[in-house]
C-alpha cells in the first residue's frame, strides 16, 4: 500500500500546522537543506519521497509526545514513523496542562501502553525487556501502544520525571545491538537511537516486521535525501535502497489491481 502525495496528512502533519498556528515568528530550521520544502515529506521539491511512503497497517500503535519544537524540525523522525504507520497518534508536551485527547488515548481500552525508555532510570518493578507472547496480547484483548518520548535526551528525562500519569505505566526498555544511522543531527551519548529506530524495534517487538522494515528503509532513504539535498547533491535512485523501495510501491500496485 503507497500513500500519494497529497493525500490528508498524518497525525504529526496535523501538530506542526497547529504548532505554526500559534507561533509568532516564523520557525527558521538550522542547518538543513536552504529552500521552500515540500509540504508533505519536508524535503527540497527536487528531492521529493511523497509517491513513495510504504504505508503499512500494523497490529501495535506509535504514541509520539513530542517536545513543542520537534514538529516543527525538518530533520524529527517521528515524522517518518506517521508516514508510515497509519495508527501514529502525535501531541504536544505540556507539564501545566497535558492534552486531554492524550490522556484519553492512554486510557482507551483497545490498547495497552509500554512507555519505551531505558530502564537504568526506572524502578525495576516496572521495566520489562519484551513484550509478552503474541498469544498473550492477543487473549488480552488489548493491543500494545508504545509511547516514545519525541526530544532531545534532556528534554526527554524532563518529560519522564514531570508527567505524573507516565508514572505508573510499563517501561519498555530495549537493548539495542546496532548503532545509530541517524546522521542529521549529533547525539551525545553514541548509544542513543534516533526515534524512528527506536519504533522500528518496538514493531519488530509487536510481531510487525514488515512495517519494521518499512520504516527502516523510509528512513535510510529520506536521510540520504536530506544530506543530499542540504550538500545540493541530487538524488540518487540507482542504489540498493532506493530500488528496494521503489520494489515496495510495485508490489503495493499490483496487489492493489483487480486480478
Amino acid at each position: 500500500m503507497q500513500q500519494e502525495a497529497g493525500s490528508a496528512p498524518h497525525a504529526v502533519s496535523r501538530l506542526r500546522s497547529n504548532r505554526l498556528l500559534r507561533s509568532t515568528r516564523p520557525f527558521l530550521a538550522r542547518g538543513g537543506p536552504k529552500g521552500a520544502r515540500c509540504g508533505g515529506c519536508r524535503l527540497l521539491p527536487s528531492h521529493c519521497l511523497c509517491a513513495h511512503r510504504p504505508v503499512r497497517a500494523t497490529h501495535a500503535g506509535i504514541c509520539l509526545i513530542m517536545h513543542e519544537h520537534e514538529a516543527l524540525k525538518p530533520s524529527n523522525t517521528g515524522w517518518l514513523i506517521a508516514d508510515v504507520v497509519p495508527d501514529t497518534l502525535a501531541f504536544e508536551w505540556s507539564r501545566t496542562a497535558p492534552d486531554a485527547a492524550m490522556l484519553a488515548a492512554l486510557q482507551d481500552p483497545q490498547w495497552q501502553p509500554y512507555l519505551v525508555f531505558p530502564g537504568e532510570f526506572v524502578e525495576p518493578s516496572r521495566v520489562i525487556s519484551a513484550l509478552p507472547p503474541a498469544e498473550v496480547q492477543q487473549s488480552s484483548g488489548k493491543r500494545p501502544l508504545f509511547i516514545l518520548l519525541d526530544a532531545t535526551w534532556s528534554e526527554a528525562r524532563k518529560i519522564f520525571k514531570k508527567s505524573p500519569y507516565l508514572a505508573q505505566m510499563a517501561v519498555l526498555s530495549l537493548q539495542p545491538e546496532q548503532v545509530s544511522r541517524y546522521a542529521l543531527r549529533r547525539s551525545r551519548r553514541e548509544d542513543h537511537l534516533c526515534t524512528a529506530e527506536v519504533a522500528a524495534l518496538c514493531l519488530q517487538q509487536s510481531g510487525d516486521t514488515d512495517a519494521a522494515a518499512a520504516l527502516e528503509l523510509w528512513f535510510d532513504v529520506f536521510s540520504d535525501h536530506y544530506l543530499r539535498a542540504k550538500q545540493q547533491l541530487p538524488a540518487d535512485w540507482s542504489d540498493a535502497q532506493h530500488q528496494q523501495l521503489l520494489a515496495l510501491g510495485d508490489a503495493a500496485a499490483k496487489a492493489a489491481t483487480p486480478a
